[in-house]
């Protein structure tokens, strides 16, 4: 297992819900004994955000602005565009279906689903990008390409499954296409990772055509919206992982 992806996960653990929620509360355990007023504040504010985010409405207002940056691919024709690449999102471990064997993800699957019907639209070649920081037998682009040839009947041009984050994803990807020649691409992920992956393959010099999928925030809004469930917090924890991920990248490269 990677030592820099374990620390960024706990890291990521702590900075967004529900355990910054968590910690936020005790805190205000803590405090209630020597300021009572503060301590009290901050339960309550610990407990209205965990009931806000908790709620669709509240993961919609989250991933809202960031899907808006990245709207469907109007039209695949005339793009330009000399390859598909398809981002992992994961994957389902032992899984007991496949012989205890891994399998993509369902946001992984969602992608490969978006990626081959780009590919039954355009015949362009796919490159796979995911690796296995968790210390897997097989990257994720291993468990991508399987995937794509035997449950889409799509071939895979090129994989690359040595990265372990989307900015490692942008670098050996883009090594990969340049000894191909290819500068320009179709870019498949979900429209919620797509502002910052789209940003992290411009400045690894990769012109992206934005090709989202797995839209979240276009649910016609329903009374329910206003009921905390545990997917809504999931929504929302995806989201705040992304804005934090942009702002991020802002401050690294806006300092270098």
């Amino acid at each position: 297992m990677s030592i820099s992806w374990f620390m960024t996960n706990v890291l990521a653990a702590f900075l967004l819900p529900p355990l910054s929620l968590v910690m936020l509360g005790l805190c205000g355990l803590v405090l209630v004994r020597w300021a009572g007023l503060a301590g009290r504040a901050l339960i309550t504010l610990a407990v209205l955000l965990l009931i806000g985010l908790s709620t669709p409405i509240g993961a919609r207002l989250l991933a809202a602005p960031l899907e808006q940056r990245s709207l469907p691919l109007a039209a695949v024709a005339g793009s330009g565009a000399q390859a598909i690449i398809i981002l992992g999102a994961g994957r389902r471990y032992n899984a007991p279906d496949a012989d205890g064997d891994d399998l993509p993800g369902l946001h992984t699957l969602m992608r490969l689903r978006h990626g081959a019907r780009l590919y039954r639209q355009t015949g362009l070649p796919i490159l796979v990008s995911g690796g296995k920081p968790d210390g897997a037998a097989v990257s994720e682009a291993g468990l991508m390409a399987q995937s794509l040839r035997e449950d889409f009947r799509v071939p895979v041009r090129w994989q690359e499954g040595r990265s372990e984050n989307t900015a490692q994803n942008a670098q050996a990807s883009a090594r990969q296409l340049a000894e191909a020649g290819i500068t320009r691409v179709l870019l498949v992920t979900d429209a919620l990772h797509m502002p910052r992956a789209s940003a992290i393959f411009m400045h690894n010099g990769v012109e992206v055509m934005m090709a989202p999928t797995n839209f979240m925030a276009q649910r016609a809004l329903s009374p329910d919206a206003f009921i905390p469930n545990a997917m809504a917090l999931r929504d929302s924890h995806y989201a705040l992982h992304e804005w934090l991920g942009l702002a991020w990248y802002a401050l690294y490269h806006g300092s270098r």
